[in-house]
């Protein structure tokens, strides 16, 4: 299958493009900058400019591009840029893949389980409605944008993912170095839920989410059993042979990230209810395996 994708660069894109190519399939990566040979395409998301070449043949589309949530602290010129990549870029592949007189017959928008906001204990699944704040405002117009696709008759598949486990990067990239040095503990309380997937499932999903035709609309793409940061905490202790004994106070969280902290010790317990019924098996369903698969 030809498929394209943006965002190839980060850290889930380069993950699936090195999956998909190891199998065989014909990859264009989408880029900002002049391609530099024939697996590539130029687009221009905050101007909307997508070169039909690229989508052209295409089986699928998947599109994970945008700016980090947690890279930068919050101000409100990078609050406009979250938004902005993920809004305006998937409104510009939305509209590319609905003017092409052959559409593919899917596409694949990733978005986040931030579209539900702070749920506290009570679990959600893809029912649940939109939270209240940033993050969950964001979710709702970035999930929109795709609007011209859908209309065009593409399947539209939104993949709310969750914290991918990953050595290489990502929230868990930032926390693998501070548990290796002995230092780590729990954030706040630790009572707040943190949805994980690991990153052979996370790739596996996407894969899965292209290849089932009955599969549109939000996705979520999570282990089926969310933990506490406690249960978590204690989880990258026993796998890495580290004490946890210096936990995150709240205020001094709040004075390191900024706004962020909010979302960080923020809960959310989401569940990948659709993900099971439609007969995906995880690899890692368990904290343990999810951390001893990131660091194998």
């Amino acid at each position: 299958m030809r498929i394209a994708i943006t965002g190839s660069s980060g850290l889930i894109g380069q993950a699936l493009v090195q999956s998909l190519r190891a199998d065989g399939h014909d990859v264009v990566r989408f880029v900002r900058r002049a391609p530099a040979g024939p697996d590539e395409a130029r687009w221009d998301p905050a101007a909307g400019r997508v070169d039909p070449a690229g989508l052209a043949g295409c089986g699928a589309v998947v599109h994970l591009a945008g700016a980090g949530v947690g890279d930068r602290r919050w101000s409100a010129a990078y609050k406009r840029q979250i938004r902005d990549s993920r809004v305006l870029g998937t409104a510009a592949i939305a509209q590319a893949v609905a003017a092409l007189d052959s559409p593919p017959p899917v596409l694949v928008c990733g978005t986040a389980v931030g579209y539900y906001g702070d749920t506290g204990d009570r679990p959600v699944d893809e029912t649940a409605p939109a939270g209240h704040g940033f993050l969950p405002s964001v979710c709702v117009e970035w999930e929109a944008a795709a609007a011209p696709a859908r209309k065009a008759g593409v399947r539209t598949v939104f993949a709310r993912t969750g914290l991918v486990i990953a050595a290489e990067g990502g929230a868990w990239g930032k926390l693998f170095p501070v548990f290796k040095a002995g230092i780590g503990g729990r954030l706040g309380n630790g009572r707040q839920y943190w949805s994980y997937i690991s990153m052979h499932d996370e790739i596996a999903a996407l894969r899965h989410l292209i290849d089932t035709p009955d599969l549109s609309g939000p996705v979520n793409l999570t282990a089926p059993e969310p933990l506490t940061n406690r249960e978590i905490t204690a989880a990258m202790g026993r796998v890495l042979r580290r004490p946890t004994l210096f936990p995150v106070p709240a205020p001094a969280l709040r004075i390191a990230i900024g706004e962020f902290a909010e979302d960080v010790l923020g809960s959310q317990r989401v569940r990948p209810a659709r993900l099971l019924e439609s007969g995906f098996v995880f690899r890692h369903p368990g904290i343990d395996d999810s951390i001893r698969a990131a660091l194998a």
